[in-house]
């Protein structure tokens, strides 16, 4: 069973940086798609930033610009870089993959790491 580990997360106030971790217990290069989503209560879950294999990247709008997905696979790691934090940002940030196994997609989920934006 492929395990997702978060770390990072707290408390920041508006305009600081904070980084989230996300240690895979498979190789990352296994999963077509890993990528970082957030909720906040009452709210659905987003998708927040997404990684390719290939060294690509994709945003959510809200924070493109501000937010990085970088990836160290020596490491099986993943990683969110939060930059510019604004209060809105304040949510749970979930690290999620993706792969298909015999034409059934799988997905995992990391335990989810809470972010608040505030002075």
């Amino acid at each position: 069973q492929v395990q997702l580990v978060q770390s990072g997360g707290g408390l920041v106030r508006p305009g600081g940086s904070l980084t989230l971790t996300c240690a895979s217990s498979e190789s990352i290069d296994s999963f077509p798609a890993m990528g970082w989503f957030r909720q906040t209560p009452g709210k659905e879950r987003e998708l927040v930033a997404a990684a390719t294999p290939d060294g690509g990247a994709s945003y959510a709008d809200s924070v493109k610009g501000r937010f990085a997905v970088p990836k160290n696979n020596a490491k099986n790691t993943l990683y969110l870089e939060m930059h510019n934090l604004k209060p809105e940002d304040t949510a749970v940030y979930y690290c999620n993959a993706a792969r298909l196994i015999g034409g059934v997609k799988q997905l995992y989920w990391g335990q989810g790491a809470q972010v608040n934006v505030s002075s």
